[in-house]
């Protein structure tokens, strides 16, 4: 097995600066830098980042725990994250926590002393104590955070603002009846976006109705369950919100099951903008989420906790959301046949690949 001495004496440097080079240290020159990495390569000598710690009190390594691994939001988030990482030459740990407070614990115990810093979403208010216990090891950046965390690095989706918006679209278009197949109860995306659905309804002076409230997980079968409870209401919505983009999928396929034709039977919407909602039939109108930058925004935070321990103060980031309109969203049959001041309102894209986008408000840095 190649050895420090090794690459020192291939490179005409000493154990030293071999050591430096690893190390990140600005004291050494360029020229001899390229010389070790260089001999490193050719002997393929695999620095002991163990003993490397020991000496910097850094791993150059970050945990991320998130609630579930699976879905394209998770990848893109751990995507954002590691390409990030990669380019300030740091390595990324990935755990699943399953949401709940033991196994929030019991991942983050076990990259104790593996890691320098941490970005965890903890969706779920019960687990305010436990994030608080985490702080206590590590610097912390939180994901979309509930409530009772303010005193940390966070960096969050505006899920009211994105809800709020598609909802007044769907009233623009002529929706008078619409229904929300909501997310998984005490999740704070969920509430939020519930939340801004509510409110726009009262904003265009339409009474909340719980029956139109169908209950998800968050899942593409949720979703596809969510249509048989929304297809027995007398009358049926004329238009639905899913919660998310999953649940949005499972939906558009329930309804081509029982022969429901979307847009013209009933609109749909989803929330995320994942990359299949595009490629649905129809395709997905749906609020675009940046998960890919919401990310890489986490690292960039906790790297500034980690580098500048003097600047660990609170923040709290929140990135826009942007509608994106495509074909599964339309006006209602009794809207179109009489337009209101001789045009329909709003915009639906007819190809699955366009993107015909408003800006929603809510995105600032604090």
């Amino acid at each position: 097995m190649t050895t420090i001495r090794d690459v020192a004496r291939a490179a005409g440097v000493s154990i030293a600066t071999v050591s430096r080079v690893f190390n990140d240290s600005p004291r050494v020159s360029p020229e001899a830098r390229q010389r070790v990495r260089s001999a490193a390569t050719r002997l393929d000598y695999w620095p002991n980042s163990a003993a490397r710690s020991l000496t910097t009190s850094r791993t150059h390594t970050l945990g991320v725990l998130l609630p579930d691994l699976f879905g394209e939001f998770f990848s893109e988030v751990i995507r954002g994250i590691d390409h990030a990482a990669r380019r300030e030459h740091y390595q990324v740990l990935v755990s699943s926590s399953h949401a709940d407070t033991a196994g929030l614990i019991a991942a983050a115990q076990s990259m104790r002393g593996r890691i320098d810093g941490l970005v965890a979403m903890v969706p779920e208010r019960g687990n305010v104590a436990s994030v608080r216990r985490l702080s206590q090891r590590f610097p912390v950046v939180l994901l979309n955070p509930p409530a009772g965390l303010d005193g940390f690095r966070t960096v969050s989706i505006a899920n009211y603002d994105g809800a709020h918006s598609m909802v007044r679209h769907l009233v623009e278009l002529g929706h008078r009846r619409i229904a929300i197949v909501k997310g998984p109860s005490g999740n704070i995306d969920s509430e939020e976006r519930l939340r801004g659905y509510r409110t726009a309804l009262l904003d265009a002076e339409i009474a909340v109705d719980p029956a139109l409230e169908v209950r998800g997980d968050f899942t593409e079968s949720s979703g596809y369950q969510a249509a048989a409870a929304l297809l027995r209401l007398v009358p049926r919505p004329t238009a639905v919100f899913a919660a998310n983009d999953s649940m949005a999928v499972g939906l558009l396929c329930a309804l081509r099951d029982a022969q429901i034709a979307v847009p013209r039977d009933v609109t749909v919407a989803g929330f995320d903008d994942i990359e299949i909602a595009r490629y649905m039939s129809p395709a997905l109108t749906t609020v675009h989420v940046d998960a890919y930058q919401l990310g890489e925004r986490a690292f960039r935070s906790l790297i500034e906790l980690i580098q500048s321990p003097s600047r660990r103060r609170p923040g709290h980031e929140i990135l826009p959301t942007t509608l994106v309109l495509r074909s599964s969203c339309d006006a209602p049959r009794a809207a179109a046949k009489q337009p209101k001041n001789g045009h329909r309102n709003g915009v639906t894209a007819t190809q699955p690949k366009a993107r015909v986008t408003r800006r929603v408000a809510g995105g600032h840095v604090q």
